[in-house]
């Protein structure tokens, strides 16, 4: 590919386009009616890391920092670095049991409305067939399309097919490397996987080192290339574009991909982390926490059903089903929804207990979906002793939700009341709904996928529900439908 003919097609897209590359015109952006109904999105984490199984998706980094975990096991496992680098596994990468059929069918029938594979991780393999760099899984290792084959797939299913770029922080993330004799060397031409392996900054110091023109410049060709090959409807990109030198650029990919949408006829969203982009340009996303309260704004969690890896490893620690779809729940009240991760093996088999998570929330969702797609948050988005920690890497510990935590979302004259953890004597008592507070005509309350028809008294202090052979455990929804 031509790199400077293609940053003049970009800069030609952009001057020819009602999206500009500043922060007022990108504000001209609105979140997509499909993106605001959609609550629930699958995200995948596959690549070169899944080989060694190991540690998580990070393993490409650490295993060159001397003394960590992934080092040791690299030389007793694999031999020298010098021997055996990352760039070895790449061979080892087969997918020989990557089916894009079976995974879109298991993401349908989770009750998902979205998918985002990763299309490069920090390690700067690219998943899918690329003119920038031959380091891609079409030309190596498994030598298909990844991604292509499984947007393909995916959009079969009814699904939205996105992508995300976590290419910006491979500047740094190979740079260990060069500490020792391993074979990550200096010079590094460009376009190697290797290229550039620089020394690893402070992660949030905005301002230096700055990544060069030329890495800028490519980090922006490969942004708009996946754009143009595949034309995702989601674009997420990870923390480091936080970094000031990214700013300049990421207006210009906003501003081309805001303005290809406008030619495809479509609508798209960016999912930015921190201050990265500026308020209401792009839709905010929280790694691995949440909101405490509800927002007048759009936003998303990322999280994965591991709290160890994003990434499949031999030692995944894995969330219950259970404690997913209770924070699910808790951020769909909140305007929130959830992207949430798996990490399947290296040959392309979906691990056991990651499919075992799916299908439940699948089986959940099935019953409750109409309480989750499709609604908004109501004045309140609960109530409850318990309290939620807000901000990124929070859902590491498991939150213990009462039956006195209840979430609330509502679509047309339906109120749908989430009980988080049912009670066993089936007595709820619901304090958002007594008259002093909510005073209005109840026509019926039902118990999603139960024939038991609840005995209600509404009190000046509550609304008090009770059932007889509701059990579950997990969150129990009552359907309020109103005058």
């Amino acid at each position: 590919m031509d790199k400077q003919a293609y940053l003049q097609e970009i800069m030609r897209v952009i001057e020819n386009g009602r999206f500009k590359p500043d922060w007022e015109s990108l504000s001209q952006y609105q979140v997509p009616k499909w993106y605001e109904n959609a609550k629930l999105g699958i995200f995948i984490h596959y690549g070169v890391y899944t080989v060694p199984e190991f540690g998580s998706e990070w393993y490409p980094r650490n295993m060159y920092i001397q003394g960590s975990r992934e080092f040791e096991y690299h030389v007793k496992t694999y031999g020298p670095h010098k021997e055996f680098g990352y760039k070895d596994f790449v061979p080892l990468f087969k997918a020989e049991r990557f089916n894009p059929t079976e995974w879109a069918e298991l993401f349908k029938n989770t009750g998902a409305r979205y998918v985002v594979p990763v299309a490069e991780h920090h390690d700067g393999f690219q998943m899918y067939q690329s003119d920038l760099s031959h380091w891609n899984a079409y030309e190596m290792g498994p030598k298909r399309n990844i991604i292509g084959d499984l947007k393909t797939e995916v959009e079969k299913q009814g699904l939205v097919f996105g992508a995300s770029s976590h290419r910006a922080e491979h500047w740094f993330f190979l740079g260990h490397g060069k500490e020792f004799d391993s074979d990550i060397k200096d010079p590094i031409p460009y376009g190697h996987l290797y290229w550039p392996s620089m020394p690893e900054p402070n992660h949030f110091d905005l301002y230096s080192p700055s990544p060069s023109k030329e890495y800028l410049e490519d980090w922006l060709l490969r942004c708009c290339e996946l754009v143009d090959k595949y034309q995702p409807k989601i674009v997420y990109f990870d923390w480091w574009i936080i970094h000031s030198a990214f700013k300049p650029y990421l207006k210009l990919f906003a501003a081309y991909y805001y303005n290809r949408a406008d030619e495809w006829g479509t609508e798209v969203v960016i999912n930015y982390k921190h201050d990265a982009f500026a308020f209401n340009t792009a839709v905010v996303d929280i790694e691995r926490g949440q909101f405490a309260e509800a927002k007048p704004f759009v936003w998303q969690t990322d999280t994965s059903v591991a709290r160890n890896s994003w990434s499949y490893t031999k030692n995944n620690n894995y969330k219950s089903s259970t404690e997913i779809l209770c924070d699910f729940v808790d951020i769909v009240s909140k305007n929130g929804r959830l992207l949430l991760n798996i990490g399947p093996k290296a040959d392309g088999s979906i691990p056991d207990e990651d499919r075992r998570i799916l299908e439940d929330i699948g089986s959940w969702m099935k019953v409750n979906g109409e309480a989750i797609h499709d609604t908004k948050p109501w004045k309140v988005f609960g109530e409850g002793p318990t309290l939620i920690k807000e901000g990124q890497f929070t859902d590491y510990e498991q939150k213990h939700f009462t039956s006195q935590d209840i979430r609330f979302t509502v679509k047309g004259n339906s109120l749908y009341v989430f009980v988080l953890k049912y009670p066993e004597d089936g007595n709820v008592t619901v304090k958002s709904l007594g008259s002093k507070h909510f005073l209005t005509v109840i026509k019926d309350i039902s118990v999603l996928g139960f024939d038991e028809k609840p005995t209600w008294q509404l009190t000046s202090d509550a609304l008090v529900l009770n059932t007889k052979t509701v059990k579950s455990d997990k969150p129990v929804v009552f359907k309020l439908q109103l005058e």
